[in-house]
């Protein structure tokens, strides 16, 4: 499978521009032979968005999800997109993955970061779900979810080969650790394929840090964006990489037992 990874400015507050930016990433993914295309986190709306949040939310059957099935049918590649969900009085921090034949997947950001987002957004309070996706076993986090390696285990015990991850990493150097250090090692130690698709540029006050990576089940990196917009592309290949889990058996040798979380 061929994956795509769109590292996006985002246009704050401003859903049918940045609809429009990432159809237009789609497009070029896809006359690329891309099967995917990720997007940042909440980059539908814009991540720095406070209690705007409230407005710009939309349930699971809204306009967004049409868009966004719409893009996915037209260019015939599924798109994984960040997006404020609303369901009920709850807003939720979510991700998408749409297939071009209208199926979708979704998942609800666990572990949110700051107080800003507790502000903002109800925690998920479901476990990551694997799925298939072009026979490919897949998975999906958002951002700080993935600083937790419990999280990467789970999805890996439950057979996931691919877990998404957008993200709105800001500027800082603890950031660039976590881009450039903890994501890999969670690829490496849990032998899977990983996305990590940043925003970038600036939003209201806030600067993002890119270095979005797609990785190998090695922890070896497949594509790296630097600062700027980039459209990343590399090939999955799980069976590629059965000697390099051979050699790191971690998933087989564990023992829960003596494990005190």
């Amino acid at each position: 499978m061929l994956i795509s990874l769109y590292q996006m400015q985002p246009l704050s507050g401003d859903v049918p521009g940045n609809i429009g930016k990432i159809a237009r990433a789609a497009m070029a993914a896809a006359e690329m032979g891309a099967d995917l295309l990720v997007t940042p986190e909440l980059g539908i709306s814009g991540y720095a968005q406070g209690a705007g949040f409230a407005s710009l939310a939309e349930g699971r059957d809204g306009p967004i999800m049409e868009a966004l099935r719409e893009i996915a049918a037209d260019c015939g590649l599924a798109i994984c997109a960040g997006f404020p969900e609303r369901d009920g009085a709850h807003v939720y921090n979510s991700s998408v993955l749409v297939r071009p034949d209208g199926s979708a997947e979704f998942y609800r950001k666990s572990h949110l970061y700051g107080e800003g987002e507790r502000a903002a957004f109800t925690p998920g309070s479901e476990p990551p779900q694997v799925f298939d996706l072009n026979g490919i076993k897949t998975g999906m986090l958002i951002c700080y979810d993935v600083e937790f390696p419990e999280n990467v285990r789970t999805l890996a015990l439950a057979g996931a080969e691919l877990v998404l991850v957008p993200t709105a990493l800001p500027q800082g150097l603890i950031s660039r650790r976590v881009a450039d250090i903890v994501v890999p090692a969670r690829a490496f130690e849990n032998g899977v394929f990983l996305v990590y698709a940043d925003l970038c540029g600036t939003e209201n006050e806030l600067s993002y840090g890119g270095r979005s990576v797609i990785l190998g089940p090695d922890g070896d990196e497949l594509a790296r964006a630097g600062m700027m917009e980039t459209l990343l592309v590399a090939e999955v290949n799980p069976a590629a990489y059965d000697e390099a889990r051979a050699q790191n058996p971690y998933l087989t040798d564990r023992r829960p037992g003596l494990y005190r979380l």
